[in-house]
């Protein structure tokens, strides 16, 4: 297999696997599979890891996100 195949495959497990956390999470289910929604959070989000509360939100956001997963 080519290198570019091999790039290529792990390209496209990693943002199955992020889709897969934006079912997990139910946020395709609470947004009605509201696309410019779904963005539009993740953009304010972006936004929020910038800010001068970026270091707070990120350790509570993955505190959270570690418990979920503890949680299965």
């Amino acid at each position: 297999m080519r290198t570019w195949q091999v790039e290529s495959r792990k390209r496209t497990r990693h943002l199955i696997e992020l889709g897969g956390l934006v079912v997990k999470a139910r946020i395709v289910d609470l947004t009605g599979d509201d696309r410019a929604m779904i963005y539009g959070a993740l953009l304010w989000m972006a936004d929020k890891l910038q800010s001068d509360e970026g270091e707070h939100a990120r350790s509570l956001w993955a505190a959270k996100g570690k418990q979920a997963f503890d949680d299965g």
